[in-house]
């Protein structure tokens, strides 16, 4: 959805930059992306981490692209690969695999690999954030569109995550279902009583 020609546009415009993630709903990009001669490119970041019960191994690699590439502004491709190995509850390990190719209006002085990898982690943590607002509290379906309304739900929204979050939640849903059915619990945290 965010990969659309006019939006790079605009931020280019307004003197911004972009990386932006290129999926299947852009297949002539992608394709493009996907030929380039990444087995020649060098290995430009690798990092790893833990949590949610898995790691993970991330690679990423940029290389220059021509001006030909049919998106505005992108000077660099990007090819990250994630490798998760996690225990499944039978005590199994799973190992997946996946490939993602972004584009980018950064000039390679303007961003080292690493830095583009946590500016690209940094979108896929917004991007999360969105994703449990829309599956814990449906907000893609909310009818508030009007004024200042949907932006004051969205804080609403944020601000019950975080307090979640900082008070151990990890499943954002067990903790709406535990305060909802213990209206008393959330109101203690702010020192009110029913």
């Amino acid at each position: 959805m965010h990969t659309q020609t006019g939006h790079a546009a605009q931020i280019l415009a307004q003197g911004g930059d972009y990386i932006l993630i290129v999926k299947a709903n852009r297949p002539t990009l992608l394709r493009q992306l996907k030929d380039l001669p990444w087995n020649q490119i060098p290995l430009g970041d690798r990092t790893t981490g833990t949590g949610h019960g898995r790691g993970e191994i991330r690679r990423i690699k940029i290389c220059g692209v021509r001006p030909g590439l049919p998106f505005p502004g992108a000077v660099q491709a990007v090819q990250v690969k994630r490798r998760r190995v996690r225990r499944t509850p039978g005590g199994r390990t799973k190992v997946t695999m996946k490939t993602v190719y972004a584009v980018t209006s950064l000039k390679p002085g303007r961003a080292t690999p690493a830095r583009t990898g946590e500016l690209m982690r940094g979108h896929w943590q917004v991007e999360a954030l969105h994703h449990v607002r829309d599956v814990t509290f449906g907000e893609d379906a909310s009818r508030v569109r009007t004024g200042n309304a949907p932006r004051a739900m969205a804080a609403f929204r944020n601000l019950a995550i975080g307090l979640a979050g900082a008070l151990g939640w990890t499943n954002m849903a067990e903790a709406v279902e535990h305060y909802h059915a213990n209206p008393a619990h959330a109101l203690q945290w702010f020192g009110l009583t029913i």
